[in-house]
């Protein structure tokens, strides 16, 4: 009995004894591999501030339809923060204009004529923006039309084809001429579409219609683009006091039924259309993509 207990001990000495050794060798290749610390070796990269994630310098965006209305407040947004942006509407004089009072005030524009239901004029925007500033980061489908005002049954085909050429078809052709030039570096598509695009408004049927598709257009880009560091969101404003909507705006019967029933109890500016705008061109927003934003001051809760 002696021995058998004996001999467990010896064998348990002799395990801690080689145990002991090897953690004294691991402590000595650790303590051989260390270095000393010096600046070198200290991270050199800082986390970005919350702030700095709206900054847009160095950037360059495109905003159709930005001679005027909400596009301009978008543009300018941009600008003020930093990106150098692209103004773009049919006329050539109107984009000068805006890109002239832009550089007067310190920042960075150009403007450049386009039809955007024109396909060479959209292919010409894109060339000649990249001619210009050799890179494209962001792009705002803002541009639209609304050239009828009636019931369904009363709209003729050739006004339907015209709506959806320039409300939807454009849009999709030239985010797809933009696509090849986002790959590099990442990038954002806002497409601008309407709360009439998720719910229906009297007699503004094709218009809804095309707002509609502009926000399922915008989530499949979402999702097929997301593999190319591209985001595609939406903003849907509500009713802004633009020359495009002074036909509602102005009517004041519409207007005391509108503020009677949406929430913050006013028709909205252009400006208060940019801010989301930033929010989901800037890196601040680089985790907001398929996403449907409204800026309707509560329209569509207000029942």
């Amino acid at each position: 009995m002696y021995f058998l207990s004996q001999e467990p001990r010896a064998i348990n000495e002799q395990r801690t004894t080689n145990n002991h050794q090897r953690t004294t060798n691991n402590h000595q290749r650790t303590t051989n591999n260390e270095l000393p610390l010096t600046d070198n070796l200290q991270p050199t990269t800082k986390k970005m501030s919350i702030k700095s994630k709206f900054d847009l310098t160095g950037k360059v965006a495109i905003v159709t339809g930005s001679s005027k209305g909400i596009g301009l407040s978008i543009a300018r947004g941009l600008a003020e923060n930093g990106a150098k942006v692209v103004i773009s509407s049919r006329k050539q004089d109107a984009v000068d204009e805006v890109a002239k009072e832009f550089k007067e005030a310190s920042l960075e524009a150009i403007g450049i004529a386009c039809h955007i239901g024109d396909a060479e004029q959209r292919e010409q925007l894109v060339t000649k923006t990249m001619e210009a500033y050799g890179r494209i980061d962001v792009l705002v489908n803002n541009a639209a039309i609304n050239p009828f005002y009636g019931p369904l049954e009363s709209a003729g085909e050739e006004v339907f084809d015209k709506i959806m050429n320039v409300n939807v078809k454009a849009p999709w052709l030239l985010s797809n001429l933009a696509l090849p030039h986002m790959k590099a570096n990442g990038g954002s598509v806002i497409n601008i579409s309407s709360v009439e695009g998720i719910h229906p408004g009297f007699r503004l049927g094709l218009y809804s219609m095309t707002k509609s598709a502009l926000i399922m257009l915008s989530k499949n880009q979402a999702k097929e683009w997301g593999r190319y560091g591209i985001r595609s969101n939406v903003v849907c404003p509500g009713l802004i006091k633009t020359k495009f909507s002074e036909s509602l705006w102005s009517d004041e019967k519409l207007v005391a039924q509108y503020t009677g029933v949406v929430p913050l109890k006013r028709v909205a500016e252009p400006d208060e259309m940019a801010g989301i705008v930033m929010l989901l061109a800037s890196d601040a927003g680089s985790y907001m993509t398929g996403g449907v934003y409204t800026a309707d001051g509560g329209y569509l809760i207000s029942g």
